[in-house]
């Protein structure tokens, strides 16, 4: 019978050279949820290797929805463009559950982490769509500018929910 890794040492073996390591470590970590969250966030600050923050990023995508509120307080603290980065692809990769949190983040954030979350909300694409055209109404100036840039980020549908009417609009 194997006998149950810590965290650490799971972490730890992100940064292995062995693949097959790195993926099982992975699907450990990935099991274990919640409690892998601030392990992970701490060496990805720490870790100056893209590779390991590459399988680090993907470990708390694949966690989802712990792991949002963390990574955003995080990106807010740590300065580093990569680690910004690799936590706003994770983001974007867990998708809907942090479209909000992103979209409130923004109104405290310095103009380059809002450029990450916003990048954050393009990948999300469109299940962001409603709560960024919703955020373009806001009485919060910052909140409506940065929701209005992250729309015309996305290019062509993103322009098209904000001038398109909504469902509500429409029946007016």
């Amino acid at each position: 019978m194997r006998e149950k890794k810590e965290i650490p040492e799971m972490v730890a073996e992100l940064g292995k050279d062995s693949r097959e390591v790195r993926i099982a470590s992975v699907k450990e970590l990935s099991a274990r949820g919640e409690d892998a969250v601030r392990p992970l966030i701490l060496a990805m600050k720490q870790s100056r290797s893209n590779d390991f923050r590459w399988y680090a990023a993907l470990t708390l995508a694949r966690i989802g929805s712990p792991a949002v509120s963390p990574l955003i307080r995080a990106m807010k603290e740590e300065s580093d463009p990569d680690f910004r980065r690799f936590s706003a692809a994770t983001l974007g990769k867990i998708g809907e559950p942090a479209v909000d949190s992103l979209i409130i983040a923004m109104k405290d954030a310095d103009p380059p982490l809002r450029g990450y979350f916003s990048a954050a909300l393009c990948r999300i694409g469109t299940p962001a769509l409603p709560r960024l055209k919703e955020a373009c109404g806001s009485d919060d100036e910052e909140i409506r500018k940065c929701a209005e840039l992250t729309l015309m980020g996305m290019g062509e549908e993103g322009i098209r929910a904000m001038i398109e009417p909504s469902d509500e609009e429409k029946c007016s």
